[in-house]
C-alpha cells in the first residue's frame, strides 16, 4: 500500500520516537573514542580539539566511511547515493581515500566500539531499565522491512554485539537509519534535490539559510541555484520559507513519520516507556558534549 501522510498521532508518535534516540545513537559521530580509534587507522583527528567535555566534530573522511560501512565495501557514489543530502564532489573522494586506509568490516568495528565507549563513559555500562530500553527496541526495528532503504539494510548485516550499551546502540542505529531512508524516499519522491530539501529542512527548522547546509559541502553556486529554483517555485522568498513551502516541508516529514508506522504499532502504549528510559539518558549525553543541542533532539517534556 501506498504510504500516505501522517494522521496527527502518528506524527506526533513518530516525532518523539526520533528525538529521544537522536542523541543516544547520533552521539557516535561526535565521540572522542570513535575519533581516536579512526586516527588509529589513519584518518585525521577530530577538526577541532577542544577541551574535554565540549563538542568534538567528526573528520569528513572518516564520518562517509565509518557510516558507510554498513554498505560494505562500497564505492563513494553509492555512499553519497545513500546518504541523499551530501555533495558527491567531496563524499567520493573521501570514501575513496577511507578504503586506501582501512576496510568497511575493521571500521564498522571500531565505530560501534567507539559509540558503545562513549556511552558506557557518560552513563555507565548498565544504566537501571538497559535491557528493557533494548527489549523495546528489539520489538520496534522487527518490523521494518529493508525495501529500497539501503543504509537500514546495511544495518541488518552486522549483528548485536551482546553487550547492553552495544545492542542499544544497534537498535537504535537500525531505527535511525530506516527514518533516515524513508526520509530520503520522501524527499525525492516529492520531486526534490539534494540542495533545495537542505535548504528547505534549516528554515523548516528554525535555522538561518545557508548555516546547516554547510555541513553538506555543497559549493555557493549549487546553493545559489538551489535557492533560484526554490524562489521560482515559491517555496521560498528573502531565505524565508514561504506559507507554501512550510507546508510542502511539513508534508514530507509527515511522509516520514507515516513511514514509522510498523514501529509504532510495535510498541503500542510501550512508547511512553521507551521515551523515559532514554529521555534522561540523551540529556546527559548532551550534557557531556556527547551530542549538540539541536532541533533533532529536543527534550521531549
Amino acid at each position: 500500500m501506498p504510504i500516505t501522510a501522517a494522521t496527527d498521532q502518528t506524527r506526533d508518535r513518530a516525532r518523539l520516537l526520533a528525538r529521544v534516540i537522536e542523541p543516544v545513537i547520533g552521539q557516535v559521530y561526535f565521540a572522542p573514542e570513535c575519533h581516536r580509534r579512526y586516527e588509529a587507522l589513519g584518518f585525521n583527528a577530530s577538526p577541532n580539539q577542544a577541551p574535554p567535555g565540549s563538542l568534538a566534530f567528526p573528520d569528513g573522511p572518516a564520518y562517509f566511511t565509518s557510516r558507510g560501512s554498513c554498505l560494505g565495501q562500497a564505492p563513494g557514489e553509492l555512499v553519497a547515493a545513500a546518504f541523499g543530502v551530501f555533495s558527491p564532489a567531496v563524499v567520493v573522494p573521501s570514501v575513496t581515500f577511507g578504503w586506501s586506509l582501512t576496510d568497511a568490516r575493521t571500521i564498522a568495528d571500531e565505530r560501534l566500539l567507539g559509540a558503545t565507549e562513549q556511552l558506557e563513559r557518560i552513563l555507565g555500562p548498565a544504566p537501571d531499565g538497559v535491557d528493557r530500553a533494548v527489549e523495546l527496541l528489539a520489538r520496534a526495528a522487527a518490523p521494518l522491512e529493508p525495501w529500497g532503504r539501503a543504509l537500514f539494510a546495511g544495518t541488518l548485516s552486522q549483528p548485536l554485539p551482546g553487550t547492553p550499551m552495544g545492542d542499544l546502540f544497534r537498535l537504535g542505529d537500525r531505527l535511525r537509519e530506516y527514518r533516515g531512508d524513508s526520509h530520503v524516499a520522501a524527499w525525492v519522491a516529492a520531486g526534490f534535490d539534494a540542495v533545495e530539501i537542505g535548504l528547505l529542512t534549516e528554515l523548516f527548522w528554525g535555522m538561518p539559510s545557508r548555516t546547516y547546509i554547510r555541513t553538506r559541502r555543497w559549493a555557493t553556486e549549487d546553493l545559489d541555484a538551489g535557492e533560484a529554483r526554490l524562489e521560482s517555485a515559491g517555496l521560498m522568498t528573502g531565505q524565508q520559507l514561504t506559507e507554501l513551502g512550510r507546508a510542502e516541508r511539513e508534508e514530507i516529514e509527515r511522509v516520514t513519520d507515516a513511514a514509522m508506522l510498523p514501529a509504532l504499532n510495535a510498541l503500542g502504549d510501550d512508547l511512553d516507556e521507551l521515551v523515559a528510559l532514554l529521555s534522561p539518558w540523551g540529556r546527559a549525553v548532551m550534557q557531556a558534549g556527547g551530542y549538540p543541542p539541536s532541533p533533532l533532539a529536543l527534550d521531549p517534556s
